[in-house]
């Protein structure tokens, strides 16, 4: 069996770390290089006292150390960058991995439309393909599945996301990937058309709304890991959809399965679902 060559960058966030855990307890994949921003404390350090106890048998990251910029890994010849990094790096990282022939895996959000069209392009014509992933847990993946579904048969929906007080982006990407899911299972339907005026009395009230009309409201509390509750409502009857993420664990599974799928993709692929 071939391993696959697998570098980590942003490996110092949370779920960059997260990510080295799960990659190094994977037999199939071999961790070559991590990086990280330039500056940064960590640069420098072994990826071994990254993991700790997350990666008991972390043998295979002896001699290696938190670099700080994606040319300081490639000497080691990466199949596959899985990518924890803020947005605009993340993008910039992605089209350089695609014209070096290695294959994005993005987990960051507050990716741009404009700046994902453009990114398909380039793996469509480069024919190296990619992942981005607006949530590595099986469990995230289903619950979306089953609200496109159920879109389907109901008028009237909003989305609640909730998540930690140091998450960058609101909504969420698997708020908004859920969005984009339920409003493409009937490309004509309007949802929450009412025959009322609403008056918000405070800006904002009401959440933001979607092209579609779906209605998506963002939360952040301590305390709080990745959570998703999608209500659907009809006449004497409520259809909830949810799913809580408690910890990093979830998106292990989903995290080793794309990093092992992107060396045989051609083109960006959009959503774990894509190669479940």
């Amino acid at each position: 069996m071939t391993r696959v060559k697998v570098v980590i960058a942003g490996v110092n966030g949370r779920m960059g770390r997260a990510a080295l855990a799960a990659m190094a307890n994977d037999p199939g994949i071999d961790v070559v290089g991590a990086f990280g921003r330039k500056g940064a404390h960590y640069v420098g350090r072994p990826l071994s006292e990254l993991v700790g106890e997350l990666a008991p048998e972390h043998k295979s990251l002896a001699g290696l150390s938190i670099a700080d910029s994606f040319s300081s890994v490639l000497k080691a010849s990466p199949d596959v960058v899985l990518d924890f990094m803020i947005a605009e790096a993340s993008i910039e990282l992605a089209q350089e991995c695609i014209e070096r022939g290695i294959h994005p895996v993005i987990g960051s959000s507050g990716l741009g439309e404009e700046a994902v069209i453009s990114l398909a392009q380039k793996a469509r014509t480069k024919g190296v393909g990619g992942l981005i992933v607006p949530n590595f847990s099986l469990g995230a993946v289903l619950m979306m599945e089953f609200a496109k579904q159920a879109a389907r048969y109901f008028e009237n929906a909003e989305v609640v996301e909730l998540h930690h007080t140091k998450k960058l982006d609101a909504p969420s990407g698997t708020a908004m990937h859920t969005l984009s899911k339920m409003a493409a299972s009937d490309g004509t339907k309007k949802f929450n058309q009412r025959d009322v005026v609403e008056r918000e009395l405070m800006a904002g009230a009401r959440g933001a709304a979607h092209a579609s009309g779906l209605r998506v409201h963002s939360l952040r509390l301590p305390g709080l890991i990745s959570h998703q509750e999608v209500f659907f409502g009809s006449d004497g009857e409520l259809l909830s959809v949810k799913h809580d993420s408690f910890n990093t664990s979830c998106f292990n599974k989903g995290m080793v399965m794309a990093v092992k799928a992107a060396p045989k993709l051609t083109e960006l692929q959009i959503g774990l679902e894509t190669i479940l």
